[in-house]
């Protein structure tokens, strides 16, 4: 089994948890109060601004040509993401310009950043795949469940189960099977991003 799917596999516990919060129970049923989803939107094009720049900083301490090349690609992906969810901003009635990031988000984009300027590429890539296979999860997860037409959060759901994104994840889980040995570091990276997504949902619940 690749170290990817080994980590996943040890922190089941956290997706689960995930799976089974109120805030994506809400998204999952409709139910979400609108106010905690803006919170959740702002918040989360926060995040992918440093979720890009922690990509920037894995592509320039990459040891190879295949870095360069797959760190540059997920770059621009990020980017056009975020153009598209200024967009998505709009349709919701949230002003990106008027965020600011809550504790739960700066201590996740701290960690991330954190590790990409000090630890290797491979705990870089463990710090960073917990997001892209959890969402692909919990989308997969809701679309398997049936999501109703007239869920607000269909469009969410529908995001994050598309083939595209599963495509995404497998793509990073891919680099850390690459650059990543089987460390306490790099364990630790990984359940460290699991549980700080939880504080993820958990501050969209509090705050919106």
């Amino acid at each position: 089994m690749s170290l990817a799917k080994t980590l996943w596999r040890e922190n089941a516990d956290l997706s689960q948890a995930a799976l089974e919060h109120p805030f994506v129970r809400g998204l999952a049923d409709g139910s979400l109060p609108r106010e905690d989803f803006q919170y959740y939107v702002a918040q989360d094009a926060f995040f992918l601004e440093s979720f890009a720049r922690a990509y920037a900083l894995t592509l320039a301490r990459s040891p190879d040509r295949r870095g360069l090349e797959e760190f540059s690609a997920l770059i621009s992906g990020v980017v056009e993401e975020l153009r598209l969810h200024e967009g998505y901003a709009k349709g919701w009635g949230v002003d990106l310009s008027l965020t600011s990031p809550g504790d739960a988000t700066l201590a996740y984009t701290q960690f991330l950043l954190a590790t990409a300027a000090l630890g290797s590429v491979g705990e870089t890539c463990a710090a960073m795949t917990p997001c892209m296979r959890l969402y692909a999860f919990l989308g997969q997860s809701l679309a398997d469940k049936g999501v109703a037409e007239d869920n607000p959060y269909k469009e969410w759901a529908e995001t994050y189960a598309a083939p595209d994104f599963e495509d995404l994840a497998a793509g990073l889980e891919a680099l850390l099977d690459h650059y990543a040995d089987d460390t306490s570091a790099v364990r630790g990276a990984y359940r460290r991003a699991m549980s700080l997504e939880l504080g993820f949902f958990e501050a969209a619940g509090l705050e919106g």
